[in-house]
């Protein structure tokens, strides 16, 4: 058993495309008080990066999962004393209606498929929305586990702020519209490869987007429906945030907080018109980083006392935060660790076939620095995959057989950059040698990765390395873009001398 065993229950909560648009991530616009209390109390992880955006869903298990497979009834499941318990939304089944799609009334008072869907919740089917039902779902199985003391895994995913943005009409008045603003940089990077752009055509299927007869592929969505958007994602991130203080109220009001390791985090991200792009699929920052806060009682905050609740304010001066580059695929470990289960084993090269294994590391132990620690070499690594090199009405989600190309994108503190590389769909192989495009990005200079300065360097050393074509991406990690640090090291640093000569001479 580990340090951590004391917190003998799991809260794991997912909410689906939130981007760090949270006040304790910074955001200025962003109204999340209940994930901020949350945040208040644990440990926040500042540069957290989702690895795959979609595509590979379908081909390997997340820990839940492996225990209890989506689309059945809600079940508990004996694993290593622990009670699995998998909370499963009406929203899965909804989704793959095409009808079910037309639930936003309209101007003409008839139901359309929008991307904008403020509603009524009343005149909704049953009264309710789907992250309501979730909620209250939870709650129940909270109050079941309070009652009979057993251990529990209780997994809740919102589907909100993922699109359409169908939300209770009145989050709308918590961001006027005069209020919003646009993307600092909402135009399409110059040096952009086409491969990288991302032309979001779930967005356009929609019929108030159709409507805009915005020109593919890089046509730019009108002003003021831009802020719409941006009034709508805000409004769907307050929603679903309401959700969460439901559940950290139960936790509370049930006596389960000091017995219970709380994971909020998402899927990934979501563009808000940055780079020209209304969705994930790429590997920009707004669409990879995602909100990862662990909250571990007895750690990350001191257990409540008699009559107390451990979330009654907030107060984000007072989180524990984690600058380090971490990904998602680390949960799975730490949480494993700290809940008392054995830890999977690491992924073999060729992993397709193994039953349960991670390529994430074990994070428990940044709960033990009260300091800022940081390490500069620590990577994290994306991918997403294009079916050509320039954007296609498929470029979004390619079925597997169409893939074609595959972004692989390693991000540290300095820098961004990515290499689009030829894929064989049929074997999971990427040809190095292959080169599609590339993009690289100083984050210093370039916070928002605008400028691709990739077209400036020697790329020799690179395609020298890239010597073994045809091998697995497990191989590529290791063998290629994990030495790819120095080197890149190496170019970035004659790189920023030369700019420092020219600006000298000037």
């Amino acid at each position: 058993m580990s340090a951590f065993s004391e917190a003998r229950n799991v809260l794991f909560v997912v909410a689906d495309d939130l981007r760090t648009s949270l006040g304790c991530y910074g955001d200025t616009v962003a109204k999340s008080p209940n994930i901020d209390q949350l945040a208040s109390k644990s440990q926040v992880f500042l540069n957290a990066y989702a690895q795959v955006i979609t595509w590979l869903k379908e081909n390997n298990k997340t820990f839940t999962l492996e225990v209890v497979e989506p689309g059945y009834p809600p079940v508990s499941i004996n694993h290593n004393d622990v009670d699995i318990l998998y909370s499963t939304f009406q929203y899965k089944t909804l989704n793959k209606c095409a009808t079910c799609f037309q639930m936003c009334k309209g101007e003409d008072g008839q139901l359309h498929a929008n991307l904008l869907c403020a509603v009524n919740v009343t005149e909704q089917p049953g009264g309710t929305l789907p992250d309501l039902e979730s909620t209250d779902e939870a709650v129940r199985l909270l109050k079941s586990r309070a009652s009979d003391g057993a251990p529990f895994f209780l997994a809740v995913g919102f589907h909100k702020p993922h699109i359409p943005f169908r939300i209770p009409q009145e989050y709308l008045s918590l961001y006027p519209l005069a209020e919003m603003t646009l993307a600092l940089d909402p135009d399409v990077p110059k040096l952009l490869p086409p491969v990288a752009y991302n032309p979001w055509t779930d967005v356009r299927e929609r019929e108030d987007v159709q409507k805009l007869n915005v020109s593919f592929p890089y046509g730019p969505i009108p002003k003021d429906f831009q802020l719409r958007i941006r009034q709508h994602y805000y409004a769907a991130v307050s929603y679903m945030d309401a959700q969460v203080g439901r559940l950290l109220s139960a936790l509370d009001a049930l006596g389960l907080t000091d017995s219970t390791m709380v994971v909020f985090a998402s899927d990934h991200g979501w563009s808000l018109g940055e780079h020209g792009e209304w969705a994930k699929y790429s590997n920009f920052d707004v669409a990879t980083r995602v909100p990862l806060i662990m909250f571990v009682p007895g750690v990350t905050a001191a257990h409540s006392q008699p009559g107390d609740s451990t979330f009654p304010f907030i107060d984000v001066l007072n989180a524990r935060i984690i600058q380090n580059m971490v990904e998602l695929v680390d949960v799975f470990p730490t949480v494993s660790y700290m809940a008392g289960l054995p830890a999977p084993e690491h992924c073999p090269d060729v992993s397709l076939q193994v039953e349960l294994c991670t390529e994430g590391r074990n994070l428990a132990h940044t709960f033990q620095h009260k300091e800022r620690w940081i390490n500069a070499e620590l990577i994290a690594f994306s991918q997403y995959p294009r079916p050509a090199d320039s954007p296609q009405n498929n470029s979004d989600l390619p079925d597997l057989k169409d893939i074609k190309v595959m972004g692989y994108s390693l991000r540290n503190g300095d820098y961004r950059y990515t290499l689009w590389l030829g894929f064989n769909p049929r074997s999971f192989q990427v040809n190095v040698s292959d080169v599609h495009g590339g993009e690289l990005y100083m984050l210093a200079d370039d916070p928002c990765q605008d400028n691709n300065i990739y077209s400036d360097l020697d790329h020799s050393m690179v395609k020298k390395m890239a010597g073994l074509p045809h091998v697995g991406f497990s191989w590529f990690r290791e063998h290629i873009i994990v030495p790819l640090n120095p080197v890149l090291k190496k170019y970035l640093l004659g790189y920023l001398f030369s700019r420092m000569r020219v600006c000298g001479q000037e």
